[in-house]
């Protein structure tokens, strides 16, 4: 086994030395990959930036290790940036930023940026389709019908046991996702066009409401949009033994929506027995519960 003797302070270790440390990470023993491994995470940002080239390297064992040590410390740092902004915003927080992300802690290389563009894009289509002072079932039946039919987003009846239905980035690239993920997708173009829709949070389900002071439509966005009254809703409790009681048809809080979003994750990562990403899960309905 090779000695592994190498400076503390990323800044002052040699280029040669940085190289040799490299080089070990295609070495046969496991042993010694996982200190290299090891030493190369301690360094932080500075090591990940060492590592960036290798992952064009012509070795597919250098490419994989270098790509993988570089993702693992940029999920590490979304991971501490998501908790961050959990503990720090109230049951107002911008659901949009923080289901980004929630997102980028898996993958990190998301850009929040462009998905919020992609919104701004989608809406502008939709300005062009309708007026404000059309009646609402007309409003909600062209949001429908564009995003439904024309993107094609629709429910997975596996997104219990599927992650990517859980992450909104996921469920906007392969259009199919959980009536939470796709409620979070109908609710912010709904903000954009400044209609009364909020998230409303059955048990066992979720839907959107439009209220305003003479129209209340609920819309099943997991089922393709379509408009249920309150009667279905209390239909739907009393049928799933759920009874009715206060709140099951409340608006929820942006905050009490990423918690229910966390919750989901989490039950799919523990049906996948994904225990270590389940237990990272968990850490943020820690703390979007203090």
């Amino acid at each position: 086994m090779q000695t592994l003797a190498f400076s503390e302070s990323p800044s002052t270790l040699p280029q040669t030395q940085r190289a040799a440390l490299i080089s070990l990470l295609v070495d046969d023993d496991p042993a010694i990959y996982q200190v290299v491994r090891q030493k190369l995470l301690s360094y932080g940002q500075t090591g990940c930036d060492w590592l960036k080239p290798y992952r064009l390297s012509s070795d597919p064992v250098m490419r994989r290790r270098a790509s993988e040590i570089v993702a693992f410390h940029a999920r590490q740092e979304n991971d501490h940036h998501f908790v961050g902004f959990c503990l720090r915003n109230g049951e107002d927080l911008n659901l949009e930023e923080a289901v980004g992300l929630l997102a980028r802690t898996h993958y990190p290389e998301m850009n929040l940026e462009a998905y919020g563009a992609l919104y701004d894009s989608w809406v502008g289509e939709l300005r062009e389709r309708f007026s404000t002072t059309d009646p609402p079932e007309r409003l909600l039946g062209t949001i429908n019908k564009y995003l439904f039919e024309e993107l094609g987003f629709s429910g997975s009846e596996q997104y219990g046991y599927d992650p990517e239905c859980c992450y909104l980035n996921r469920i906007v690239d392969k259009r199919v996702g959980n009536p939470i993920g796709l409620s979070a997708i109908y609710l912010f173009l709904a903000k954009r066009l400044q209609l009364p829709v909020t998230g409303i949070g059955l048990p066992g389900h979720f839907i959107c409401r439009y209220q305003s002071s003479t129209k209340e439509i609920y819309i099943d966005c997991f089922r393709k949009g379509i408009f249920l009254s309150k009667a279905d809703c209390i239909k739907y409790l009393l049928q799933a033994n759920y009874g009715l009681a206060d709140g099951h048809l409340s608006p929820v809080t942006p905050r009490r929506m990423l918690l229910r979003m966390c919750a989901n994750l989490h039950q799919t990562y523990g049906h996948l027995e994904m225990t270590e990403e389940a237990a990272r899960v968990k850490r943020y309905m820690m703390a979007l519960t203090k």
